[in-house]
């Protein structure tokens, strides 16, 4: 059993990391069931354990926190769809690089419900849309941006923190930091793609993609 938790007002970063730590000893210790956490932070920075400090551009404009998380610098805030992810890979499969394209199949499959093409790339961690009315890239190509963030983290093969979508986060908050380290490509949202897509809108999306992706909790045969 996936239990599927909403919390409707922002949850203070302290907060939510107190829960997932315990939550995540309860479901490696068989006491509790998996668990996927839907909730908005306070505006405020993470850091990742391969965060460079001066990717941090303004470190005075929001509270920054150690995350543990694998990644660089990420911002959270109002708007945005946090989604914690705490599922035990001892039952799913001891395989991170199969469980982070999971997540990122997930995401997609979601976005595709509101007609995002969702895309990843090499070298670029998060999930991508490209913006051919902003011209062109660096590499000469379409521009991109970023439009959901995934970090995670495992402790004794069960995961925790996730992934973040936007919804429609002021997209300015994120001028503080060079996201995940990335500086030549942008941010968007569902909503500044001209998407009325609310935070319920994509809840139910999430629910509906979950289980296809991740078969129902069995151990997948490959990982593509």
């Amino acid at each position: 059993m996936v239990e599927w938790i909403r919390s409707d007002t922002p949850v203070p970063y302290e907060e939510a990391l107190a829960f997932m730590e315990a939550r995540v000893a309860a479901i490696a210790a068989g006491t509790a069931d998996e668990a996927i956490w839907l909730l908005e932070h306070p505006p405020l920075y993470t850091a990742g354990t391969s965060a460079r400090r001066e990717d941090l551009v303004d470190p005075d404009r929001f509270p920054v926190y150690e995350a543990g998380r694998g990644g660089q610098y990420t911002y959270h805030g109002p708007g945005q769809r946090i989604v914690y992810v705490m599922l035990d890979l001892n039952r799913r499969g001891r395989d991170v690089r199969c469980f982070v394209r999971q997540l990122e199949r997930w995401v997609i499959d979601t976005l595709a419900e509101f007609n995002v093409t969702g895309e990843i790339r090499d070298g670029r961690v998060g999930v991508w849309v490209a913006r051919p009315e902003k011209g062109t890239g660096p590499d000469g190509q379409p521009a991109e941006d970023k439009i959901a963030a995934i970090g995670v983290k495992l402790r004794r093969w069960v995961s925790f923190h996730g992934i973040s979508i936007n919804v429609e986060p002021d997209l300015s908050h994120f001028g503080g930091i060079i996201p995940c380290g990335i500086r030549d490509h942008g941010v968007t949202s569902l909503v500044d793609l001209g998407l009325p897509v609310t935070m319920e809108d994509l809840d139910a999306a999430l629910a509906r993609s979950f289980g296809p992706v991740f078969d129902d909790g069995r151990i997948p045969d490959r990982c593509e």
